[in-house]
């Protein structure tokens, strides 16, 4: 592993006591070479999330024309990520509009999964028939989800 190690998710209280001793003994492991960073925080996306993105996003730009305009796999990310965080749009220097908001890089699994969902609901509505590829990773995401 790297100069960081990865701890077991705490997904319920029994969790709680095992993972703080792994830690205390990780720490315990790295003071010799200096003071040691311990970090808590949400989970971030997962790899399959990341790889249903891509496909639900071509699937859109392929079959939906936004006001009169075909708009690539990058702008479609830009306009559900801003739909999802409720983003500002401030005027750009030379016209136009720039969105100010969040990157999916920095997303969080269950944000992540509410912007999958609100692609999934826009897709309803505008006749979106999503690709093999979108829906089998769907797929797997539910089964995982219910275990």
């Amino acid at each position: 592993m790297s100069r960081r190690e990865l701890v077991k998710l705490i997904k319920s209280p029994d969790d709680i006591f095992p993972a703080a001793q792994c830690v205390s003994q990780m720490a315990h492991k790295g003071l010799p070479a200096g003071s040691v960073q311990i970090t808590v925080g949400r989970e971030k996306r997962s790899t399959d999330q990341n790889s249903k993105l891509w496909p639900m996003l071509g699937d859109v730009a392929e079959q939906v024309e936004w006001y009169g305009q075909k708009l690539s796999d990058e702008d479609w990310k830009h306009v559900f990520t801003a739909s999802l965080t409720k983003q500002r749009a401030v005027p750009g220097i030379d016209g136009g509009f720039v969105v100010l908001g969040q990157s999916t890089r920095n997303m969080k699994k269950d944000e992540f999964s509410d912007l999958i969902e609100l692609m999934y609901a826009f897709g309803a509505e505008h006749g979106v028939q999503w690709s093999e590829k979108a829906l089998a990773i769907y797929d797997e995401m539910m089964e995982a989800r219910a275990a």
